[in-house]
């Protein structure tokens, strides 16, 4: 499973993304500017820290939001045939299949990824998921 060390092009449950096992290549990817987390996709919510008592509820049955937690991680439990991909392979770090600032093109994708997996639909640009901040009484929400 090498191809798990660099950056993988996938249609996520929400839009095209990149995943990656080690955030280093996708910084270099993406030229992003380092010090901004990348979120992290899991298929399970063990695999969450500690989430804030009154929003136990709202993490649990969320479908297609990010959570930012208090202690500054974030992370997505994904669904659909993503999270077969995501069960097998383990917690991944994520994020949008584009160059820092700029719209998602195929052919660009494609030529950053080192490997991908695509549909027999293709990849398709759909709205990305809802970012919800985590406080410990109240949320922010940063991306409707």
């Amino acid at each position: 499973m090498n191809f798990l060390n660099g950056v993988i092009l996938i249609q996520t449950d929400t839009t095209v993304g990149f995943l990656s096992k080690k955030e280093k290549p996708l910084l270099e990817k993406k030229r992003r500017k380092a010090g901004k987390e990348f979120l992290k996709v899991t298929s399970s919510f063990k695999e969450l820290p500690r989430v804030p008592m009154r929003f136990r509820k709202e993490v649990r049955r969320s479908r297609k939001k990010s959570f930012v937690f208090p202690n500054g991680s974030s992370f997505r439990v994904v669904s659909g045939k993503h999270k077969n991909f995501i069960q097998k392979f383990g917690t991944m770090f994520s994020t949008s299949a584009n160059l820092s600032g700029e719209k998602f093109e195929e052919k660009i994708a494609k030529n950053l990824a080192d490997s991908f997996f695509e549909t027999a639909d293709g990849f398709s640009e759909n709205r990305a998921s809802q970012i919800i901040k985590l406080g410990k009484t109240r949320k922010i929400i940063l991306r409707k």
